[in-house]
């Protein structure tokens, strides 16, 4: 494990902590690491049944075989109901449910949860920012609170 990733574990405990699924090289780098494309999964730590997943570049070379590089400001999220959704009374109106560093000082990478009442939506935002200068990099998933299982099984 390097060692942001390990610093990341202990320094945000109380959010959601991600499970890398795979990585995919992008572009081969004669010394050091590969870029490459990671994916990770996370459960929100408050509602169960809720599943991202979040897939995100990352820098190679030997910068990033260090744990030195600044990974880019691309990735994507998914999140799904993955099995029955409670949703608990003092459910905060926004929240990070996830945070990462992606460069060893001045970036990171959060996701946001927030709940729309009206539409019985849970919507996660991803975001990148620099600490110093913010950045636009963004991206959302939705997932609407249903009944779980088949119509058989509730009756």
């Amino acid at each position: 494990m390097k060692l942001r990733h390990l610093a990341f574990l202990l320094l945000f405990s109380a959010t959601a902590q991600a499970e890398e699924i795979g990585c995919v090289t992008t572009a081969w780098k004669l010394i050091g690491a590969n870029h490459r494309v990671c994916v990770y999964a996370f459960d929100d730590p408050k509602i169960p049944g809720v599943t991202c997943h979040v897939s995100q570049a990352k820098a190679g070379g030997i910068k990033g075989s260090l744990g030195l590089a600044e990974d880019p400001s691309q990735f994507s999220i998914a999140c799904r109901q993955v099995g029955p959704v409670a949703l608990p009374a003092d459910l905060p109106e926004s929240e990070i449910v996830f945070s990462e560093n992606t460069s060893l000082l001045f970036k990171e990478t959060a996701i946001h949860r927030s709940y729309d009442a009206k539409r019985k939506v849970l919507i996660y935002l991803a975001i990148s920012r620099r600490l110093i200068e913010g950045a636009p990099a963004n991206a959302i998933s939705t997932v609407p609170v249903m009944p779980w299982g088949s119509v058989a099984e509730r009756h």
